[in-house]
């Protein structure tokens, strides 16, 4: 029964996490991602700097922040956003 259900579930827009195969869950976060308007990402150079200092952070698991609870991959990539503890700032704003 659990094979058959697993070959029948859906992603739902409207489902908790819990609720979908982790596999999927991380695709659609990729494909949100993705879909983001380019004018409000930084630049792939600064989005690979950003990450690897959230690598590096005793505060990532999983690939989010226990800081914030945020998938670092994407406050990495935008613009406005900065590291709740001031280790990135916002493009605009020298990196630490």
């Amino acid at each position: 029964m659990m094979e058959e259900e697993q070959r029948t579930r859906r992603v739902c827009r409207r489902c908790l996490s819990a609720d979908m195969d982790e596999k999927k869950y991380f695709e659609s976060l990729h494909a949100y991602i993705a879909a983001i308007e380019e004018d409000l990402k930084v630049g792939q150079p600064l989005y690979e700097k950003r990450l690897s200092v959230c690598k590096e952070c005793d505060l990532l698991a999983d690939a989010m922040c226990r800081a914030c609870g945020c998938y670092v991959e994407l406050r990495a990539l935008m613009k406005q956003n900065a590291c709740p503890y001031g280790k990135w700032q916002a493009e605009n704003v020298e990196m630490i």
